[in-house]
């Protein structure tokens, strides 16, 4: 489950209700959403070829099929990072800078954990996601991602419009304090 990390001296947030609460009060729509065991043994290997990622991403397809209702998301991959990755810490660099998208950012952690990071009218904090986790970045909203020291996650990343998936950089800093 995700952990709110804030500024020094305020406690981590761990319990799901208050972090959903949290992130809700902030407009960050957060779930928790157990993957199918019958996954596991696509989730548990470290690489997935394309076949197997379409495997994954069907058996998940009850979650797409109601954000297609809900939200009119129109399409999804499924991004497997890990160690062995061909330029991982360039890729990653594109995304540790705050940012934001004109289109939502919506992802479904399967596999690994990851930090998202926010600024958000003064107040900044990290967003420990992991196995079982759903976010929705609203567009135009101020965040940062990296992967933590595990550099491994599997997501399911949601689109209403790719285009909108480009990152638009801002000055701001990441520390929090």
């Amino acid at each position: 489950m995700a952990t709110i990390i804030q500024k020094p001296g305020l406690p981590e947030i761990k319990d799901n209700t208050e972090v959903k609460s949290f992130l809700n009060k902030r407009g960050i729509e957060y779930d928790h959403w157990p993957v199918p065991n019958a996954s596991n043994s696509l989730t548990d290997k470290l690489t997935l070829v394309d076949d197997e990622k379409e495997a994954l991403l069907k058996n998940l397809d009850n979650r797409f099929e109601t954000l297609k209702e809900k939200e009119g998301y129109q399409s999804r991959d499924l991004i497997v990072l890990h160690p062995q990755v061909p330029g991982l810490n360039e890729m990653l660099a594109k995304f540790d800078k705050v940012h934001y998208h004109t289109d939502d950012e919506v992802r479904y952690i399967v596999d690994g954990s990851g930090i998202f990071g926010f600024a958000l009218a003064g107040e900044k904090f990290l967003v420990r996601v992991e196995k079982d986790d759903f976010i929705s970045v609203p567009k135009n909203t101020n965040h940062w991602f990296t992967l933590d020291e595990n550099k491994r996650i599997k997501a399911v990343r949601y689109f209403q419009d790719m285009s909108g998936w480009v990152p638009n950089y801002v000055e701001e800093t990441t520390a929090l304090v």
